[in-house]
C-alpha cells in the first residue's frame, strides 16, 4: 500500500523544487513577465496542497485521542503559510499591500513557513500510521482532495468544519473561473507512482518538467 508519508515526502520534494524555480525566476526589459509562470505555478501547487491537507487529513488527526493539539498546531501553521503565499501573489501582481516588500524577504518567509508546515504534515501522517481506515488509502484521499482544492491562497476564509469545507468549495469555483480566463496551466497533483504516464509533450504543456527524475 502507498503510504501517506511517502506521498507527502514526494510532494514536499516537488514543492521545494518549485520554490527554488520561483524564487530564482527573473524578468527582464524585453520579457518583463517571464518570471510569472514559475511563480504562479508554485503558488497554484502550494495553495492546492495546503487546502487539501486542511480539508482531508487534519480533521482525521483532530478526531484521534490526543490528536487535537497536533491538528490545532498544524492548522495554525498552515494559515500562517497561506498568508506568506498571499504575499507572493500580492507582490507578483503589484498590490499596494506588498509592492514595497523586497522579494528576498518574501521568499525567506515562504521557505521558513513551508519547512514548518512540511514537518507538521509528516507528524500528521505518523499519527495516522496505525489507525484503521478500512480500505481507504490516505494518499488517494489527499490526491482526490487536491483535485478539487483552490489554486490560490485564501488565508482569510474559514478553515475548519462545514464552513471551511464550503468556503474552499466556493473559492475553488472562483479560482477555476480565473484559471480558465487567464489561460493558467496548473500541473496535476504529484503522486510518486502517477508521473510516468505523462509523456514529454504533456509535461511541457503543463509546465511540469520531471524528465530528469525518471532517467
Amino acid at each position: 500500500m502507498i503510504t501517506l508519508a511517502h506521498d507527502l515526502e514526494t510532494t514536499h520534494h516537488d514543492l521545494q523544487y518549485r520554490l527554488a524555480l520561483a524564487s530564482s525566476a527573473r524578468g527582464d526589459r524585453r520579457h518583463p513577465r517571464d518570471h510569472y509562470t514559475a511563480i504562479d505555478t508554485f503558488l497554484a501547487i502550494a495553495s492546492r496542497h495546503n487546502a487539501a491537507m486542511v480539508d482531508a487529513i487534519a480533521p482525521l488527526v483532530r478526531d484521534l485521542p490526543g490528536g487535537h493539539d497536533l491538528a490545532h498546531d498544524y492548522l495554525a501553521a498552515s494559515r500562517t503559510y497561506e498568508e506568506a503565499l498571499s504575499q507572493v501573489k500580492a507582490r507578483l501582481y503589484g498590490s499596494s499591500y506588498a509592492v514595497n516588500r523586497p522579494w528576498p524577504e518574501i521568499w525567506a518567509e515562504v521557505r521558513r513557513e513551508l519547512d514548518t508546515v512540511c514537518a507538521l504534515e509528516l507528524r500528521l501522517a505518523e499519527a495516522l500510521l496505525d489507525e484503521d481506515h478500512g480500505t481507504e488509502d490516505l494518499g488517494t484521499r489527499l490526491h482526490h482532495a487536491e483535485l478539487t482544492s483552490p489554486t490560490r491562497p485564501h488565508p482569510w476564509i474559514p478553515h475548519q468544519g462545514v464552513a471551511g469545507h464550503f468556503a474552499r468549495a466556493v473559492a475553488r469555483r472562483i479560482d477555476r473561473f480565473w484559471d480558465a480566463a487567464e489561460g493558467r496551466m496548473v500541473p496535476e497533483p504529484v503522486r510518486h507512482h502517477d508521473r510516468t504516464h505523462q509523456g514529454k509533450l504533456t509535461q511541457y504543456l503543463l509546465a511540469d518538467p520531471h524528465l530528469d527524475e525518471e532517467e
